[in-house]
């Protein structure tokens, strides 16, 4: 996924289809079956590796806080270190989340794409996911095969599938095998783009991190259109 992308918020009857826009060598019949099956695996507690336009994610249920440990335990993960939130869609992520119409606003110029919004979490959120701060990294991936296992599961930890202080994967060929034998299902899409999503707290005006879409998002925030 290059930084200029123009894909927004899915337009109402125009969900993304896992079998669209993804590794042309595998069906879409499969990568239906993959998600299912990666969906039963969080469904039953357990982590999964999944494709994103970033990197590929690791994803557990990021509402259950036993979930998250297992997704902090896995990665070898300081627990003072938040994971971000994975969901569908920006209307998903309003049901978790308590954003002022200004963050909202940015969300739906950014999302489905590279970028972490940062906003007020709400009740449903463990503490185990935000490291106990009362905010949140929101991210929607721009990836259909992401984005049908999150209308699937719900709520996913949004956190690179690789064990802490090593580098992001963007093929699963290359997966540590702690995290490969450690997850209930592998979601192979082909590789990835590899560059990071940008950080950003746009209540605060403030980016966190500079990855895709950064220039264009700081001069979003530098001059409003809303």
């Amino acid at each position: 996924m290059t930084d200029d992308t123009d894909d927004r918020e899915p337009r109402p009857g125009s969900e993304p289809d896992p079998g669209r826009d993804a590794d042309p060598g595998r069906d879409a019949a499969s990568r239906r079956d993959d998600v299912r099956r990666a969906a039963a695996a969080v469904a039953d507690g357990e982590p999964v590796v999944y494709p994103t336009e970033t990197v590929y994610g690791l994803g557990a249920d990021a509402l259950d806080a036993d979930a998250v440990e297992r997704a902090f335990e896995l990665k070898g993960r300081d627990r003072s270190k938040p994971l971000s939130l994975g969901v569908a869609s920006v209307d998903d992520a309003l049901r978790y989340a308590r954003p002022t119409e200004f963050a909202v606003a940015f969300a739906r110029a950014f999302l489905p794409g590279p970028v972490t919004v940062v906003i007020e979490r709400g009740d449903a959120v463990p503490d185990a996911l935000t490291a106990g701060s009362d905010r949140v990294g929101i991210r929607v991936p721009d990836q259909p095969v992401a984005r049908a296992l999150l209308r699937e599961t719900g709520p996913l930890t949004a956190t690179s599938a690789n064990v802490s202080g090593t580098g992001s994967v963007t093929d699963p060929a290359d997966l540590d095998d702690r995290i490969r034998e450690g997850v209930g299902a592998v979601i192979d899409d082909g590789e990835t783009p590899g560059t990071e999503s940008t950080v950003v707290d746009p209540e605060a005006g403030t980016v966190h991190r500079r990855g895709a879409m950064a220039g264009a998002i700081e001069a979003w925030l530098a001059d409003p259109p809303v």
